[in-house]
């Protein structure tokens, strides 16, 4: 309440009070005062849901306007990528979507800008004379993977999952290739994949 007012409403229901108090203030006055005083209380009441109303609002158009999506390939001019002696973590480096700027293509890491539930998906195509293998992982936690059998008779393997993580700010997500496994770098066919769901 603006503090003018809350002075003049104090100032006044003190000369009202004092009227009666000695015995000079009439019934309607007295009522008038306690009518007066009830509808303070409200206006409080009111201005309080108010603005907690206001920052309700607030809040929802904050989290409406924080978007993050991203889609990205792992490309290496239409050839193999590994296999390499060890785990290493995949680049995808050709972006195809990138809202919010959480994916870096230099690094193949996605840091959450902020804390919430994501979705990710990897998928990939290799070739049956290595195994197919990729491991997603969190902070450097292994969270999923997926994985095809080195294959004599089968020249082409196609593998994916996918999972929703709850991230905080900051929280890492990466995709590992096994090692002595192998993908196709072509420009369509081993992605990574991600976008926010709802913010914690």
């Amino acid at each position: 309440m603006n503090f003018t007012i809350l002075c003049f409403v104090l100032l006044f229901s003190g000369l009202v009070l004092a009227q009666y108090d000695g015995g000079s203030c009439s019934p309607d006055t007295c009522n008038l005062l306690i009518d007066f005083g009830a509808r303070t209380e409200k206006l409080e009441a009111m201005e309080t849901r108010l603005e907690d109303c206001e920052n309700q609002i607030l809040e929802l158009r904050n989290k409406e306007q924080t978007k993050v999506i991203f889609s990205a390939v792992a490309t290496a001019g239409d050839r193999a990528i590994g296999p390499f002696d060890e785990d290493t973590t995949l680049i995808y480096n050709m972006v195809l979507t990138s809202i919010g700027n959480a994916y870096n293509p230099s690094t193949g890491i996605f840091a959450a800008p902020v804390a919430g539930v994501y979705y990710f998906s990897i998928y990939y195509h290799a070739g049956g004379e290595h195994e197919g293998k990729l491991f997603l992982y969190k902070n450097g936690l292994l969270m999923i993977a997926t994985h095809d059998h080195k294959s004599n008779s089968d020249t082409a393997d196609n593998g994916g999952n996918a999972v929703f993580l709850q991230l905080q700010q900051g929280d890492q997500v990466y995709v590992q290739l096994a090692a002595n496994c192998h993908v196709w770098g072509s420009d369509i066919h081993t992605t990574f994949n991600g976008f926010l769901v709802t913010i914690m």
